[in-house]
């Protein structure tokens, strides 16, 4: 089956096309042009019937992933499939699958048959599961799981093929040497074998199967720094000089990709991180998990990450991974998903803004007349949390009333004197 970079050159243009441009509000011309050189990718697996794809990357709102999924000490996908709903109820764009135990296939399966969101997955994980031994992962026994995941119909796919031998010796300094799952599987594998990185050298035959399906590739940061004192390393920025080699793979095989990036790191060194990525992986769209901007906030990580995801948004970062306030404790509980997703979403508006974002600016203009006018339920509408800030408001329901001002200035109130 076709791939959407090759329809778009061929002037077959998809329905749902008009309808993101309209979304974003740029010109569908526009879109398409920023698909074709790469700024912009639409994941969506030719065999998910999903609903309502989304775009990511250049002139488009910045959008927002949620992770879910089960581990050795909590398997219970009925409760996974609850954050799921909380993460698209509360304004989540995507959804990542990191379940490292249990039947995950079925749960994908379950995800994916209600074509509500755009599903991520890590293959590397279900390839360990299924091999249950380290040492005997080979590129045969992942390129066959890629494939089934492919077949479900996963719309993206981290691969951490940017790692290289040349790099684990620039680990030798790190305070927090590797803290990706997904990269310490396959530093491990090479440091055993003292081999290259399979996903590396076999390249071209993950790339095969992301154009049959159509699968976009999110290229992994498998040595993206998990503290603020390995930032902007050698080795994080060595694996992004290959991650750019692998951008250009991608699109020569009119395959769409995302490049990943931090991690933990301080506002003075994000600008840095979100520029090298644009210029070295030639404008790719950028995905970073938050990044964190301070490592000694335990339970209130979802904070220090939107404060990081929302400058790196201001410099050009395109899709926003949550972190929710359970991050480095737990597995994150339904209110954690809630909370870490609305963190993202503040952030991303933010950054919305700080580029003139027509849908931005007109939102928090109309908030602003509805202050003025008391306007209680439109203001609710606006709230990026309508369920707190009705909830909020039943406490005060007596003084709230249409309008009067809240309880904070009561007759007090600045505008309600003038």
């Amino acid at each position: 089956m076709s791939t959407l970079i090759n329809e778009l050159k061929q002037n077959k243009i998809p329905g749902y096309i008009s309808k993101i441009a309209c979304e974003e509000m740029i010109p569908e011309s526009l879109l398409i042009q920023n698909i074709l050189k790469g700024y912009v990718v639409i994941p969506k697996n030719n065999q998910h019937s999903l609903k309502k794809p989304i775009a990511i990357g250049k002139n488009c709102r910045i959008k927002v992933n949620a992770n879910i999924g089960s581990s050795p000490v909590s398997c219970d996908f009925d409760y996974e499939y609850k954050k799921l709903q909380t993460a698209i109820q509360a304004g989540a764009d995507t959804i990542m699958d990191l379940s490292i135990a249990g039947d995950n296939h079925q749960f994908r399966r379950r995800i994916i048959k209600s074509g509500n969101i755009i599903l991520g997955t890590v293959p590397i994980y279900d390839t360990l599961l299924e091999i249950g031994d380290l040492n005997n992962l080979n590129i045969d026994h992942f390129l066959q799981v890629m494939e089934h995941q492919a077949k479900q119909g996963v719309d993206f796919m981290t691969i951490h093929a940017g790692i290289q031998k040349k790099h684990l010796s620039l680990l030798n300094k790190r305070t927090l040497e590797i803290v990706s799952r997904g990269g310490s599987i396959l530093v491990r594998w090479m440091r055993y074998y003292n081999r290259e990185n399979f996903l590396y050298e076999y390249f071209d035959k993950i790339l095969n199967i992301a154009k049959e399906y159509d699968i976009t590739l999110s290229l992994g940061d498998g040595l993206r720094p998990g503290c603020i004192a390995d930032a902007n390393d050698k080795a994080q920025f060595g694996e992004l000089k290959t991650i750019g080699e692998l951008v250009q793979r991608c699109r020569d095989m009119n395959v769409q990709v995302i490049v990943e990036g931090p991690g933990h790191v301080p506002l003075h060194l994000i600008k840095e991180n979100v520029k090298k990525e644009k210029i070295i992986c030639d404008g790719a769209p950028f995905y970073v998990l938050g990044p964190l901007v301070l490592d000694y906030a335990p339970g209130y990580d979802h904070i220090t990450a939107a404060i990081g995801g929302a400058l790196a948004g201001m410099y050009g970062a395109d899709f926003l991974c949550y972190v929710t306030p359970a991050e480095h404790l737990r597995l994150p509980s339904l209110e954690d998903v809630h909370d870490g997703v609305i963190a993202s979403k503040i952030a991303a508006g933010a950054a919305d803004l700080s580029h003139n974002h027509p849908e931005s600016i007109k939102r928090n203009l109309i908030m602003s007349k509805a202050r003025r006018n008391f306007n209680w339920e439109k203001q609710r509408e606006m709230a990026i949390d309508k369920d707190k800030f009705s909830r909020y408001l039943e406490l005060d329901k007596e003084i709230t009333t249409d309008n009067q001002p809240c309880s904070m200035c009561g007759e007090w109130c600045a505008l309600k004197r003038k």
